[in-house]
C-alpha cells in the first residue's frame, strides 16, 4: 500500500512538536511543509531534521498530496485549506477558532461539497467533544467554558489592558461572553472555546468565562453542560507546550492522533 502523503501547513511550535512524534509512523510519508515566505529557511532546516525529502514551499503543492494538516493559524485556512478541499484533498484544521469569523465554518463546508472531501476539527486540548456532540442530538440547554491559565499565558492579548499580569496575586476574570467574541479576541487561546461550541450550542449560545490565576501553573478546562441528556462537568488540568505556553500539549496529541486515524484500519 502506498504511502499517506501529508502536507504540514505550519512549521511553529506545534507543527515542529506533530513532526516529532509522526516522523517514525509507518505508512506515512511528509510530502510538504508549508508556510509563509519569511519562515521558510526555518522550515528547511526543520524538514532537515524531521521529514528529509519533504518540500518546503509556501503553497501546499496541487498534485500528489493526500491530507493536509493546518497547525500555522487562522489566515492559513483560506489561504491553504479552503484551495486544498476543492481540489479534493482531505484536511485537518487545528486553528478551530478561525471559525469564529463570520460565514468561514459555512466556506469550508462549501469547499468540502465542491471537492468530494472532508475537513476534520481536531479536540486539541479538550475531551468529550463526543459526548457533547452527541447530547446535542438529543437537546442541549445550556453550555459553558472557563478557561483557567497562568498570567503569563495571556500576555499579548487583551488581558493586559488595564491590568499588570504580572502583579496579580488572585484569579482575575479577564473575559465572560459568547464563544464568537472570545474567539476573536483570544485567538491563540480561545480554539477550546470555539470547538465546544462548535460541538455544541454554536458560538453565540455558548458561554465563556476566561481567567488569569496565578495560582495554576497548568491551563485548565471546565465545561459544563445540561440538557435532555442529562447533565455533565468536565475539568482537564492541561500542561502548556513547552515552546508555547499559550497552547496545551495536548493540542499537539490531538493533531497527531487526528492523522494517524488516516492510517489505522480500527479507529475509536
Amino acid at each position: 500500500m502506498a504511502a499517506l502523503k501529508l502536507a504540514l501547513v505550519g512549521c511553529g511550535a506545534i507543527g515542529t512538536a506533530v513532526l516529532e512524534l509522526l516522523r517514525a509512523d509507518a505508512g506515512l510519508q511528509v510530502a510538504a511543509i508549508v508556510g509563509p515566505g519569511p519562515s521558510l529557511a526555518g522550515a528547511r532546516a526543520v524538514a532537515a531534521q524531521l521529514a528529509p525529502g519533504a518540500v518546503v514551499a509556501e503553497a501546499v503543492p496541487e498534485a500528489g498530496i493526500d491530507l493536509v494538516l493546518e497547525a500555522a493559524g487562522h489566515a492559513a485556512i483560506e489561504a491553504h485549506v479552503l484551495p486544498a478541499l476543492r481540489r479534493g484533498v482531505r484536511c485537518i484544521v487545528a486553528s478551530v477558532g478561525a471559525l469564529s469569523a463570520p460565514g468561514l465554518a459555512e466556506a469550508l463546508e462549501q469547499a468540502a461539497r465542491e471537492g468530494g472531501a472532508q475537513v476534520q476539527l481536531i479536540a486539541g486540548a479538550i475531551g468529550a467533544i463526543d459526548a457533547l456532540a452527541a447530547a446535542r442530538i438529543g437537546g442541549l440547554e445550556q453550555v459553558r467554558y472557563t478557561g483557567r491559565k497562568p498570567p503569563r499565558a495571556w500576555q499579548g492579548t487583551p488581558a493586559e489592558e488595564g491590568r499588570e499580569l504580572d502583579a496579580l496575586t488572585e484569579p482575575t476574570v479577564i473575559f465572560e461572553g459568547s464563544a464568537r467574541q472570545a474567539a476573536q479576541l483570544y485567538p491563540k487561546n480561545a480554539n477550546v472555546a470555539a470547538t465546544v461550541s462548535l460541538a455544541g450550542l454554536g458560538l453565540d449560545r455558548t458561554t465563556v468565562r476566561l481567567i488569569a490565576d496565578p495560582g495554576v501553573s497548568e491551563n485548565v478546562h471546565q465545561v459544563e453542560a445540561e440538557g435532555a441528556f442529562g447533565r455533565f462537568e468536565l475539568t482537564m488540568r492541561n500542561r502548556p507546550l513547552a515552546a508555547n505556553p499559550k497552547t496545551s500539549a495536548l493540542t499537539v496529541y490531538s493533531a497527531v492522533r487526528a492523522v494517524r486515524q488516516h492510517l489505522l484500519p480500527l479507529s475509536v
